[in-house]
């Protein structure tokens, strides 16, 4: 390991030189030689290679403040935590330093006069990339003491200072931010008077405090992110620093299934110790298409949105499920089925908020209907043209089943080769493997849900199959297609 230079001296004689240059154009240079590389810009960030990322990498080849927009839930703030890696690995400072003043360009008080006094024995310090990057949630109640410093008057005391001296200040966090990176989530929920404390350093580089003439030329890149919504509910941009911001940057949600999938894969925690997973892919899009119907349905509150943080959160609930099923049964396997997806409605109907419509219609019965309606767009997916007639007509001769919590997979399985035409249906079109009895029982599950929700067969909240209601069955008959059309 290479040792690093502990003095200005040592670091003027090293090769590292004593070339200071901004922090944006450090990021610049870091983010072409990743270019070209050909390596992602931003690993773990997916969904948004076409869309949002060549819009940042604009912005920062550009050297832009920017600010993403977006609703919750579309990985804002995980984007600006992953610009650390575009820092360099470390860089100088002079030690002691609350602002990371460079060896060869101090902008403090503090640094100059110890410059001055030690020269070239000057001791420095290393600052790694990610103490360089300060976050900070905007609220109310943050003020301009927080975010950009005050005089501290027992600190003038005790050096013998004048209140207006550099060397009372008690610096704020962007301030400490100098040569890295500061992000401010939730922007408009910043009280306006703090909003206009930002203004000088954007347009002019430099801070002032309580209008003492100590200036502060600060090289920061600031980085924002706010919820549309925010602009009516909670407070607003205001537009002198809105027109400061270099861009402006819209997310979104995934806009395919399979995207989303490949998120909640990826951020959901499904590995449980000592005990092996069994999860149908099936079950992962039918929890993926819940957030997908639930973006779609009028009687949610599409300015809010539908957080991707829903189907991750309900995944994590319906593995728990099965593993308390899986200890109960002394299984050595977790297999999730429906009732599983049922179990996890917690998780989905605290993400959800309801316009007027729903609020009186209720969230748990909302997330039983689009639980309901994810299975069908599930099935419909991977068999467009399954014929279903056979087992609705099973049911409608008043036959009924009884899906168990404390069945196991086996026991399921023989249950639904028991209606005609099910588990065939699922191995035709190859919804499953005919050897597993967990993934098959999950596939049939699926149909008999999805023919819940086209009204062809009811569903009990204790998971009983039956004939449809004989209002369902009204509808049904008034909603049938021509005999030449498939369902």
């Amino acid at each position: 390991m290479v040792r690093l230079p502990d003095t200005i001296g040592q670091l003027k004689k090293s090769k590292l030189g004593t070339a200071t240059r901004s922090v944006k154009a450090e990021i610049r240079a870091n983010l072409l030689a990743r270019l070209k590389d050909g390596g992602p810009v931003f690993p773990g960030i997916v969904g948004y290679e076409d869309t949002v990322v060549p819009q940042i990498v604009n912005a920062l080849l550009s050297k832009h403040n920017f600010i993403l927009l977006g609703l919750r839930g579309q990985a804002k703030s995980r984007i600006l935590r992953s610009l650390t890696g575009l820092l360099d690995e470390a860089i100088p400072i002079v030690a002691g330093s609350e602002i990371n003043d460079s060896p060869f360009a101090p902008i403090s008080k503090f640094a100059r006069e110890r410059i001055a006094q030690g020269g070239d024995d000057t001791p420095i310090a290393w600052v790694g990339r990610e103490q360089r990057f300060v976050e900070k949630l905007a609220t109310p109640d943050v003020t301009v003491a927080d975010i950009i410093g005050d005089l501290d008057p027992i600190k003038a005391a005790r050096g013998g200072h004048i209140l207006s001296d550099e060397l009372t200040i008690h610096y704020g966090m962007l301030p400490r931010a100098n040569r890295g990176i500061f992000a401010l989530n939730e922007l408009p929920d910043l009280a306006g008077k703090v909003q206009v404390s930002l203004f000088n350093i954007m347009q002019e580089g430099d801070v002032q405090i309580k209008g003492y003439p100590v200036r502060l030329p600060l090289d920061v890149l600031l980085c924002f992110t706010a919820n549309p919504e925010d602009y009516t509910a909670r407070g607003k941009i205001i537009t002198p620093l809105k027109d400061r911001i270099g861009s402006e940057i819209i997310t979104h949600y995934p806009e395919e299934v399979d995207l989303g999938m490949e998120i909640t894969r990826a951020e959901s925690w499904t590995d449980r110790e000592g005990m092996t997973l069994r999860l149908s892919p099936l079950l992962e899009e039918l929890v993926e298409r819940v957030a997908f119907e639930a973006r779609t349905d009028k009687r949610i509150d599409r300015r809010s949105g539908v957080s991707q943080r829903m189907p991750i959160t309900a995944m994590e609930n319906v593995v728990s499920n099965a593993e308390r099923r899986a200890l109960r049964l002394s299984e050595k396997a977790v297999a999730p089925r429906l009732d599983d997806v049922y179990a996890a409605l917690p998780a989905i109907t605290g993400k959800l908020e309801l316009e007027y419509e729903g609020e009186i219609v209720g969230g748990a019965n909302i997330a039983r209907e689009l639980i309901r309606r994810a299975a069908d767009a599930t099935l419909r997916a991977h068999a467009p043209h399954a014929d279903t007639d056979s087992i609705v007509i099973y049911f409608d001769e008043g036959a009924a089943l009884q899906v168990a919590d404390d069945a196991g997979s086996s026991v399921l399985r023989k249950a639904f080769d028991t209606v005609p035409g099910l588990a065939a249906l699922v191995i035709e079109h190859d919804l499953a493997p005919d050897d597993d009895d967990a993934l098959v029982a999950f596939a049939c599950e699926l149909v008999l849900e999805a023919l819940v929700a086209r009204r062809k067969i009811s569903r009990s909240d204790r998971g009983r199959y039956g004939r449809a209601r004989q209002e369902d069955s009204r509808r049904r008959r008034s909603e049938e297609p021509p005999d030449d059309m498939t369902v």
